[in-house]
């Protein structure tokens, strides 16, 4: 088993809840996700990324708007509905749960077998 599969399926678990958090607050267009998540160490690509941002979209969770750009064409921005406000807000309680779990395991003592 390859190390680096596992590792590329445990960033693509967090990928929606990572890109839902980088809209929280303020709207954003693809560069500016993708260099956020970069900066984050998180390495997408945007073949990864326009398909999942479709997805959140058409699941009621995002919503885009066109914006005129002073270097090049309008640039499409994404930016969180009140669903995906909520869905955010559940994610995180959810994420909070998974990491405390985790770490419970992770960190256990081998007790149970001396």
């Amino acid at each position: 088993m390859k190390i680096e599969n596992t590792k590329a399926q445990m960033r693509k678990g967090v990928l929606e809840y990572c890109i839902l958090s980088v809209l929280r607050d303020n709207d954003a267009y693809v560069a500016e996700i993708l260099d956020t998540l970069k900066d984050a160490k998180l390495l997408v690509v945007e073949g990864t990324i326009y398909p999942l941002l479709t997805r959140l979209k058409n699941a009621g969770l995002l919503s885009y708007r066109w914006e005129e750009s002073t270097s090049g064409p309008p640039r499409k921005y994404y930016g969180l509905t009140d669903t995906g406000q909520l869905f955010l807000t559940e994610l995180t309680h959810t994420w909070d749960e998974l990491q405390t779990a985790v770490k419970v395991v992770t960190t256990q003592k081998n007790n149970n077998h001396e």
